[in-house]
Formats: C-alpha cells, sequence, structure tokens
C-alpha cells in the first residue's frame, strides 16, 4: 500500500499529470512501482497507464491502473484503445475498470497492430473511431474522457483544420479534456491552441511534454508520430551518446527552458510522458512550485 508512504503536495496554480507504460520485465515492474512511490508525493491531477498496440498490454494496463487505484491516492485513467476488439469486448473492460473504482478513460483509436504508417482497419464488430469510442463510454458510464491532438497535425491528417475537425467530433461525442502529442517549439501548441479557440473549442488542450533521455529514441518516434524535432534540439545532444551524465543535464535544463516558457504565457496545465522514470520529472515539478508537504510530526 502506498497511502501511508507519502505526504501530501501542494500544485500551487498547476494542475499535472503524469503517463506510465505496462513494464515488460520483473525488473522494469520495480522500477515502475518507485516511479510511481516518488511521483505519487506531488499529488498529480490523475495518472494514465498507456494501451499497447492491437490490445497487446491490455491485462498488465488493467493490472497497473487497478493497483494504482486501490493502493495509492492517485487517480488513475486508462488508456483505452478501439483496436482488435468489438464493442462488447471493449464495454466489458469499461464495466471493470468502473466496478474497480476507475471514473477517467484516455480513450484513442489506436495505433494498427500492424504498425505506425500502415492502414487502420476498424473490428467490424468493434468501435470505428476515438469519437465513435468516446461515444460508446458516455453511454455505459458517467466517466471522464480525455483524448488525443495533434497539434503539427496526425500523420494520418491532411491538414491542421481536418484535426481540429476530429478533435470537435470528439468533443461532440462527449470528451472533456485534450492532451496534446508531445512537442519541442512552444510556438506550435500557442498557434494550435489559438486556431482552436478560434473555433469555439473550449475544453483544456493540455501540452503533453516530453523529456529527452534518450535523443535517438525520441527523434525516431517523433518521426513515426509527425512531431518535428528543431535543429538546436538536436544540436544539443550532438556528441552525447556515451556521456549519460551530461545527457541528462542537457535533457533536465531543455524540458525544463520549455515548461517554464509555456508557464510564462498562462499554461497551467501539463501532461508528462515519463518513461517510467520519476527524476527528469520530479525535477521539473520542483521548479514549478508543485512539491511534496511534509506534514509535521509532534515531538
Amino acid at each position: 500500500m502506498f497511502n501511508a508512504l507519502h505526504p501530501t503536495a501542494t500544485r500551487g496554480r498547476f494542475n499535472i499529470s503524469y503517463e506510465f507504460f505496462p513494464p515488460k520485465t520483473p525488473e522494469m515492474e520495480a522500477q515502475l512501482w518507485e516511479t510511481v512511490k516518488r511521483l505519487a508525493a506531488l499529488n498529480p491531477h490523475f495518472v494514465s497507464v498507456t494501451y499497447g498496440a492491437g490490445g497487446s498490454t491490455r491485462e498488465r494496463t488493467h493490472h497497473i491502473v487497478t493497483r494504482i487505484a486501490r493502493e495509492t491516492q492517485m487517480k488513475p485513467a486508462a488508456h483505452l484503445t478501439c483496436v482488435s476488439s468489438s464493442k462488447e469486448e471493449t464495454d466489458e473492460i469499461l464495466r471493470g475498470y468502473w466496478d474497480a473504482g476507475v471514473r477517467h478513460i484516455v480513450a484513442l483509436r489506436g495505433d494498427p497492430p500492424t504498425g505506425v504508417g500502415t492502414k487502420f482497419e476498424a473490428n467490424p464488430n468493434g468501435y470505428a473511431s476515438s469519437s465513435d469510442l468516446v461515444r460508446g463510454i458516455r453511454r455505459l458510464h458517467d466517466f471522464e474522457i480525455s483524448v488525443s491532438t495533434y497539434p503539427e497535425g496526425h500523420p494520418e491528417s491532411a491538414s491542421i483544420e481536418q484535426d481540429l475537425d476530429a478533435l470537435e467530433s470528439k468533443i461532440d461525442a462527449g470528451a472533456t479534456r485534450a492532451i496534446t502529442q508531445f512537442f519541442f517549439d512552444n510556438d506550435i501548441y500557442f498557434r494550435f491552441l489559438d486556431r482552436a479557440r478560434a473555433r469555439g473549442i473550449t475544453i483544456p488542450i493540455v501540452p503533453g511534454i516530453m523529456p529527452i533521455r534518450n535523443f535517438r529514441q525520441v527523434a525516431g518516434f517523433a518521426q513515426k508520430a509527425g512531431a518535428s524535432v528543431p535543429r538546436w534540439v538536436a544540436e544539443r545532444f550532438e556528441g552525447l551518446d556515451e556521456d549519460p551524465e551530461t545527457r541528462a543535464l542537457v535533457a533536465a535544463t531543455t524540458a525544463v527552458e520549455q515548461v517554464m516558457g509555456l508557464a510564462r504565457a498562462g499554461v497551467n496545465e501539463f501532461h508528462f510522458y515519463t518513461n517510467n522514470r520519476a527524476d527528469l520529472v520530479f525535477a521539473i515539478c520542483h521548479l514549478l512550485g508543485v512539491r511534496p508537504v511534509r506534514e509535521k510530526v509532534d515531538a
């Protein structure tokens, strides 16, 4: 149980949330729970757990989400996709989460089981799109529903306007929050936010922040996800492949600059892609003023 192990925390004027992924090995699972233990002290608004391509991590995702709900004071959000499951199977998963006390779903279409860049084909008996999934979730229970959005455009979208159309469709279906794909140029986020607000989109559009622990890995993922990596970011990490200590300092500096720049412009919500590691995210939150509050113990 984690409840008794952690102080409360002050978030000040910021709402923060974290994303975890299901570990593949016992060693990675131990690291995940150490990360959960440390970040729980910062009293996040919620924490989310991803769902592998084709539903490949369904059981592990469910185990982590329900354990967080059972053993911590954090509010978990379960990722759920349309991929490979019938409506009946998806609805059964949702009922299981509701019965376990989980009240927040991150609803996604999901990547094709054949990989990013290949054609998505919905299960003929399943939910056909993320907006269809949101509608189905809303029909079953009064979940809080977060969805994804793409400030630089989804890889399959023809334009940002098409992405905004998709976001509006998800909101009309019942979505209550949008979380962005990660980005490194804050102007990209602000331009997207301005366009969304101009169309009357009023739900929170929370910036997704990716601290760059491994530049090559993040750059590869960014290419697949349609996110750009500015030249100045790449230049910062040049020559550091064999220098993990300096790389960690550069990663922390880069992430802090980005978050503080957003905060100075009035952004007060952040969603951190943690890679199941606490150190960089904990440091960023510390600089934002999001810190544990130790309870006084009588002598």
